[in-house]
C-alpha cells in the first residue's frame, strides 16, 4: 500500500505503522445481552478518534473496557503492544474525563489540577511547574485560585481536561465531554479540544452521540450500531461515501430512494418510481440488484426553469415545505407520486424574499456523481 504524503496525518494508511490500541475479536456480554459483538479495531498514536452512535449502541462499554473499568467476555485489548485485559485502571497509562467533570468543589482550579500529581510518583518540586504548564495550555492562568463554582461551564471543562492531561497519559478517554455545555460554547470548545490535542500529541478517544461533534474534532470516526462497528473512516469519507443506508441516514441529512439498478458500464440506471425517469449514477456494482440511492440535499439543485439536458437527473415537483436555517434553506419538494425529496440552497446574499415559496412548481436536478448507490 502506498504511504501517505508527509504532510497528511493518516497512519492507518501506512501498512508499517503499528496501532497504539488494538481490539481483537472483543465481545462483551451482560447476562444474555451482547453489548459488543466480536469487534476488531485499530487506533493509532496521536489520533483524535471518535466513537459515534445512538444510545445503547455499545460505545461507552467499549470505552470502559479500554479504561480498565470492564473486562471483555472474550477477545483481547492491547495498548502499545501490551495486553491490558484485567489491568486495573490506576495501573494503566490512561486517563478518563467524564461528562460531569468530577471536580473537587472545595479545591481551587490549581489544586484540582495538582491533585493527581500529588498522589502520583512525580517529584514534589516538579509539580508546580507541571500545573503551570497545564494552566497555560488550557488558558486558565487567571482562574488558578478560583473554586469550580466561581468559573463558567466551559472553564470547568478545561480544568477537567488539564487535570486529565497533567500526568501525560498515553491515552485520554472523553465520555460525552461537552454534553453539559450550550450549543455555542460546545462548538467553541470543540476547536479548543482539537488545538490542545494537537499541541500535546496525546491520543484522544471521544464517545459521543453528537454527529456534528464527531465530524468536527475527529481524525477518524467509528459509527456503531448494536455492538458492532458499521464503518470506520475519516469524517469526509463517512459523509460522502457511506457504506450503508444506516451510516448515510445517521450522518447528516440525506435523501434515500429505493429502487432496482441495471448496470451499464460504470453506471447504474435505477428504476425507482412509476412515471419517473431512471436515476443515473456512477457505481462499481457488479450486477443489477435492489439498492438504495443516497444523495445529500445540498447536492440537489432546485430551479424554476427546466435544467439543461446535460444534467443527468431531472425531476419535477412542487414545494411542500421550507425550513429556513439562516445560512441555508431546505426545500421539501413533493413529486407527483408523493415521494418527497429535499434540496438545500446556501443563503449567500441578503435578500428581501426567498426564490421559491410553498406550492411553487420546481425542477430538481443532480449529476451522476452526486449520490452513492448502496446495497445494504
Amino acid at each position: 500500500m502506498a504511504q501517505p504524503s508527509q504532510d497528511v496525518f493518516a497512519p492507518w494508511e501506512d501498512a508499517t505503522e503499528k496501532p497504539l490500541i488494538r481490539f481483537k475479536n472483543v465481545t462483551k456480554r451482560f447476562g444474555d445481552f451482547t453489548a459488543i459483538d466480536d469487534l476488531t479495531l485499530d487506533i493509532y498514536a496521536k489520533e483524535f478518534f471518535a466513537l459515534l452512535g445512538p444510545s445503547g449502541c455499545g460505545k461507552t462499554t467499549l470505552m470502559r473496557m479500554l479504561g480498565g473499568f470492564e473486562k471483555p467476555t472474550t477477545g483481547a485489548i492491547e495498548l502499545d503492544g501490551r495486553d491490558i485485559v484485567g489491568v486495573p485502571p490506576n495501573k494503566l497509562a490512561v486517563n478518563m474525563m467524564f461528562q460531569s467533570y468530577a471536580l473537587f468543589p472545595h479545591l481551587s482550579v490549581y489544586d484540582n489540577i495538582a491533585f493527581g500529581l500529588k498522589r502520583g510518583t512525580m517529584d514534589k518540586a516538579d509539580i508546580p511547574g507541571r500545573v503551570d504548564e497545564m494552566l497555560r495550555l488550557t488558558r486558565l492562568q487567571q482562574f488558578a485560585k478560583r473554586k469550580p463554582h466561581q468559573i463558567s461551564g466551559g472553564q470547568r471543562q478545561r480544568v477537567a481536561l488539564a487535570r486529565s492531561l497533567a500526568k501525560a497519559p498515553k491515552l485520554l478517554l472523553l465520555d460525552e465531554p461537552l454534553g453539559a455545555l450550550d450549543k455555542k460554547l460546545r462548538q467553541d470548545t470543540q476547536f479548543e479540544l482539537m488545538d490542545i490535542q494537537e499541541k500535546t500529541g496525546t491520543t484522544f478517544v471521544i464517545v459521543t452521540h453528537d454527529q456534528e461533534e464527531a465530524m468536527t474534532v475527529a481524525s477518524r470516526v467509528a459509527v456503531m450500531d448494536a455492538g458492532v462497528i458499521v464503518q470506520v473512516a475519516t469524517p469526509d469519507a463517512i459523509y460522502e461515501t457511506p457504506n450503508s443506508t444506516y451510516v448515510a441516514d445517521f450522518i447528516g441529512d440525506v435523501n434515500l430512494i429505493e429502487g432496482y439498478a441495471a448496470i451499464k458500464g460504470n453506471r447504474a440506471e435505477i428504476t425507482w418510481a412509476e412515471g419517473q425517469p431512471v436515476i443515473t449514477a456512477k457505481t462499481d456494482l457488479k450486477a443489477g440488484t435492489k439498492c438504495t440511492f443516497a444523495i445529500r440535499p445540498e447536492k440537489v439543485a432546485i430551479t424554476a426553469e427546466e435544467p439543461p439536458e446535460n444534467r443527468a437527473n431531472r425531476v419535477q415537483g412542487k414545494v411542500l415545505d421550507i425550513a429556513y436555517l439562516g445560512n441555508i434553506s431546505t426545500y421539501h419538494v413533493e413529486l407527483p407520486d408523493g415521494k418527497v425529496i429535499k434540496a438545500q440552497t446556501a443563503n449567500d446574499r441578503r435578500i428581501a424574499r426567498r426564490s421559491f415559496t410553498w406550492e411553487d412548481p420546481v425542477w430538481l436536478s443532480w449529476t451522476d456523481t452526486a449520490g452513492v448507490v448502496l446495497t445494504k
